[in-house]
């Protein structure tokens, strides 16, 4: 798994009608590009430091890194 700040975070739930929850990574920890992110969830606004699971994906969303 790569992302970069900006991509978007999202992890399908594992049950029948359990949501996605998404979020934006705002902070990547890991070396060239790997976990763990810190993301801002958009159902809450809050920012967890996160270690993706094989239910993750990272969408890329097209954008310049300016860091």
């Amino acid at each position: 798994m790569h992302a970069t700040k900006g991509d978007r975070l999202v992890i399908h739930g594992n049950h029948v009608g359990e949501p996605l929850r998404d979020g934006e990574i705002v902070d990547v920890r890991g070396p060239d590009g790997a976990p763990p992110y810190v993301v801002r969830w958009a159902d809450s606004g809050h920012e967890s430091l996160t270690y993706p699971g094989p239910d993750a994906e990272v969408q890329h969303l097209g954008h310049e890194d300016t860091d």
